[in-house]
């Protein structure tokens, strides 16, 4: 074997050799950049259900306030400062009855509403006051208020600190937790300061998460 042909055969092994090791880096480099899209892939899917989650809370503890405060205006009668669901229902509010309700639809309601209370206050139901009271609030509320805290953590705060009130209120006139689920419509009324007090934690955690 002559000097060129070892010379030649030296190269074809040096530049196969190479060509392996590009071959090999560029299936690690793709198979890096898969699992990165895969991790990618299942943490904003975390994240997504998170956020549904935390959309599906808002609902649950918005209809648990309005289920309270039409309650307490009927049955329950309690001595607690249940006025604080008004604000508690307007930073919880889903975006889409908030819409609603402090729209054209909510101006109607709340006009006739002030009507029926000026003109026929007998037949006006107590009941009422508070919704009617809650819908004015919608309403009227400035658009820089309600775009820079209800989307905030600020609002957040504001129904976490309000639910922990009501239900630390409610505990203690009615004896103690046991008991607050002996009393009177006590299970619905328990669990519907529960539902209150877990939207806000669960926002906040996700906030710092």
């Amino acid at each position: 074997m002559g000097r060129m042909d070892y010379l030649a055969m030296k190269t074809d092994e040096v530049a196969t050799a190479v060509s392996t090791t590009s071959t090999d880096l560029i299936k690690s480099d793709l198979k890096e950049i898969s699992n990165a899209a895969k991790k990618l892939l299942t943490d904003a899917t975390k994240l997504g259900s998170l956020g549904l989650g935390t959309t599906i809370l808002e609902w649950i503890a918005s209809f648990a306030a309005i289920y309270l405060l039409i309650l307490d205006r009927t049955n329950w009668r309690t001595n607690m400062l249940t006025g604080l669901l008004l604000p508690y229902i307007f930073f919880s509010l889903p975006s889409l009855l908030f819409n609603i309700f402090s729209g054209q639809v909510g101006k109607w309601i709340a006009f006739i509403a002030v009507i029926w209370r000026l003109f026929f206050p007998s037949r006006f139901p107590n009941w009422l006051e508070m919704p009617a009271a809650l819908i004015l609030m919608l309403v009227v509320a400035p658009s820089l208020f309600s775009d820079t805290f209800r989307d905030s953590w600020v609002g957040v705060v504001v129904c976490l600190i309000i639910a922990c009130y009501l239900l630390q209120e409610h505990i203690r006139a009615t004896g103690g937790f046991r008991n607050s689920f002996a009393q009177a419509h006590g299970i619905s009324n328990t669990v519907g300061l529960i539902i209150l007090l877990i939207y806000p934690i669960w926002a906040l955690v996700l906030d710092i998460l």
